[in-house]
């Protein structure tokens, strides 16, 4: 019973109804406990915010999870809604190698082929020996044999040409981080299906 307590398995909307986190049964409980968040119950056509109070009270049905207190089982919310909070939060995707290929468009920064991702490793366009740092603006993608070919070497000492100057990625919403990654089918309602 703890171990589902502990997995985040509720969804987290603001007050228009918009996923802007994830978090614990527990962490929903305390929330809506403190009248920080309503449960929703989602009963096809019906969307009902539910205080703690109406929460506790509701009716365990078939395809609900519950967890077995003092009192009886008390069903575990799969969406919460923050009472007071509106805004869409945002944050700038991880500086990893996928975000880098994903930002290049799978394609060699130096001659423009589109790669596998086998086929391609990141680039410091000032190598580290340079002083070159692990930023948005001095990473690309690019192919294997180029990257080689590279060395230690700025790309013009190479020979080499960047087709466009790496900037950063901007900030997205929250949402477009936010991953159904235990199938919950009431989330399908609020976030799209990314793989």
């Amino acid at each position: 019973m703890s171990d589902i307590l502990n997995k985040s398995i509720v969804l987290v909307l603001n007050r228009n109804w918009q996923a802007i986190h994830v978090r614990t049964p527990q962490e929903a409980f305390c929330q809506m406990a403190t009248n920080v968040a309503t449960g929703l119950d989602i009963e096809s056509p019906l969307f009902t915010p539910r205080t703690w109070e109406e929460w506790i009270h509701l009716p365990i049905r078939e395809q609900d999870e519950a967890v077995q207190t003092v009192r009886g089982p008390i069903r575990i919310p799969t969406v919460i809604v923050a009472v007071n909070y509106a805004k869409v939060p945002t944050k700038r995707p991880k500086l990893c190698a996928r975000s880098i290929r994903e930002r290049d468009g799978n394609r060699c920064q130096y001659t423009g082929r589109c790669l596998r991702p086998e086929e391609g490793n990141l680039d410091h366009v000032v190598p580290r020996s340079r002083g070159g740092k692990d930023t948005w603006e001095n990473l690309v993608w690019t192919s294997r044999e180029v990257n080689a070919r590279k060395g230690n070497r700025l790309p013009h000492e190479a020979g080499l040409k960047l087709l466009k100057l790496p900037r950063a990625l901007k900030e997205l919403p929250v949402t477009a981080f936010i991953r159904n990654t235990h199938c919950i089918p009431e989330w399908k309602l609020f976030i799209a299906d990314k793989e």
